[in-house]
């Protein structure tokens, strides 16, 4: 009988440290038989983390990549768009020349025919 009645304090106390020192054996044992898998999984862990790395660096470059597009597209649209605002405001310096041209010629031709009826009219006077 493991635990009988009459046991001393002494006897209880080498069987637990047996049993204590058991466990520990069983422990041990155990750890050596599964040195090898563990060797295993843990390469297999480094593998892993080492292609997450991997992965996660490819991921960086090519955000790198279509933000650099990205700042290269935004400088092409500005640069379009100031050459569009330069040759809009050129062909409405333009416009505005002409129009400033074309009333100076009509005043001109209003002028000259207001000059020529006063000359009719001083002609016919005399």
């Amino acid at each position: 009988m493991k635990n009988s009645r009459d046991n001393q304090l002494s006897d209880r106390r080498a069987a637990a440290a047996e049993a204590k020192a058991a466990l520990l054996k069983a422990y041990h044992a155990a750890r050596i038989s599964d040195e090898p898998a563990r060797a295993a999984r843990q390469a297999e862990r480094a593998s892993i983390v080492a292609a997450r790395e991997e992965r996660r660096l490819e991921r960086a470059r090519v955000k790198l990549e279509q933000q650099a597009r990205a700042e290269v597209e935004a400088a092409e649209l500005q640069a379009a768009a100031h050459a569009a605002a330069l040759a809009e405001a050129e062909a409405h310096e333009k416009a505005e020349k002409e129009r400033v041209a074309r009333v100076i010629k009509d005043e001109a031709a209003r002028k000259a025919a207001r000059d020529l009826r006063y000359a009719n009219r001083k002609a016919r006077r005399t």
